[in-house]
């Protein structure tokens, strides 16, 4: 997947900013240009533009945009962001500090880059877990998904493979069986990890249609092949040692998420029991000052649902709340002071 963000290696760059957003995927691309259009002085740090949006192949469940290509998506999402006079910075934020008597963050980078700003808006999403396997980082967005609710549409009557016992691979199933011709589950455990209502609702499915779901308990998936597209998997039993080969058109792989932990112990914040960063309505923090949207973020108070639209609307809402943050806070405003600056320059 490539992309027009021209950004030269070597630049001179700015060190204080209104906002600092942590994370280029949907939220945090979205959270960035909505604060610049608050006239915020903004900076996105990010590694991968997309974030997990960047794995898709083609998106179809993001409004007005019908069978979108995610690298087109992106594009957009970046566009936008650029337009309105977002500086981009390709790094990893290791740290995140208040300076000690000061009003700002500074933000660390891996190659040791410091940056400031009175807030922050973390968006750092979470990482799908792999199976690490053979095929599957070629297939990626070639019949290997990450999210059947996203990407099974485009699956209409063929055969596919989900890998996961819990919630994500069970209701994945159940989502899927009403588009697929046939669907193989299979999980490493003896049993289903998924809650025992969408257990129970997966196999009123399974005597309902018969030979059209079929489930494999002790198994993984030990590769992944085909030509330009996945043509089929290579199942292990891990009982008996035994591999089987299955012809499908798609895989999708739900095992879990994980989140940066360490890295939000490190900052301070309170994390809830799955380790998401524990939010209050617009993405309020422990941290006064530090905000969070997206996957990453969790608590009592989220609704979570992982759609390319969810996470969006939460990057515009953690950027209207730092906006009204600063302002409350009566920080003088970095971005309109350079715009005034800029008009007087032209005149």
């Amino acid at each position: 997947m490539s992309f027009r963000l021209g950004i030269p290696s070597k630049r001179t760059i700015d060190k204080e900013y209104d906002v600092i957003v942590v994370g280029a995927g949907p939220a945090g691309l979205t959270a960035a240009m909505y604060a610049a259009r608050y006239k915020l002085k903004t900076l996105l740090i990010g590694e991968t533009m997309g974030g997990q949006l960047s794995m898709a192949g083609v998106v179809d469940d993001y409004p007005g945009l019908i069978e979108v290509p995610a690298s087109e998506l992106i594009q957009k999402f970046l566009d936008h962001t650029k337009k309105h006079g977002v500086n981009i910075h390709i790094d990893r934020v290791v740290d995140i500090r208040k300076d000690p008597g000061s009003s700002m963050f500074t933000v660390s980078t891996r190659r040791n880059e410091h940056f400031k700003s009175y807030a922050v808006i973390l968006a750092v999403g979470l990482e799908r877990k792999k199976l690490n396997v053979p095929g599957e980082k070629e297939f990626a967005g070639k019949g290997v998904s990450y999210c059947t609710v996203c990407d099974v549409p485009f699956f209409k009557d063929k055969k596919i493979i989900i890998v996961g016992g819990g919630n994500a691979g069970v209701t994945g199933a159940i989502h899927a069986l009403g588009y697929v011709s046939k669907l193989y589950l299979i999980t490493r455990g003896p049993k289903f990890r998924a809650f025992p209502i969408y257990v129970e609702q997966l196999m009123k499915y399974k005597e309902k249609m018969g030979d059209k779901i079929e489930i494999s308990f002790n198994s993984t998936v030990a590769e992944i092949g085909g030509k330009d597209t996945v043509e089929y998997v290579i199942v292990k039993n891990l009982k008996t040692g035994e591999h089987r080969k299955i012809e499908v058109d798609g895989v999708f792989i739900e095992i879990g998420n994980q989140p940066p932990v360490e890295f939000f112990k490190k900052i301070g914040l309170e994390t809830d029991e799955h380790g998401l960063i524990d939010v209050k309505p617009g993405g309020y923090t422990n941290i006064e000052g530090i905000f969070a949207a997206g996957d990453c973020a969790g608590g009592k108070y989220k609704y979570y649902y992982q759609q390319v639209v969810t996470s969006a609307a939460e990057g515009a809402i953690a950027a209207d709340a730092a906006f009204k943050w600063i302002l409350n806070k009566g920080y003088s405003i970095i971005g309109l002071r350079e715009n005034k600056a800029s008009e007087t320059f032209k005149l």
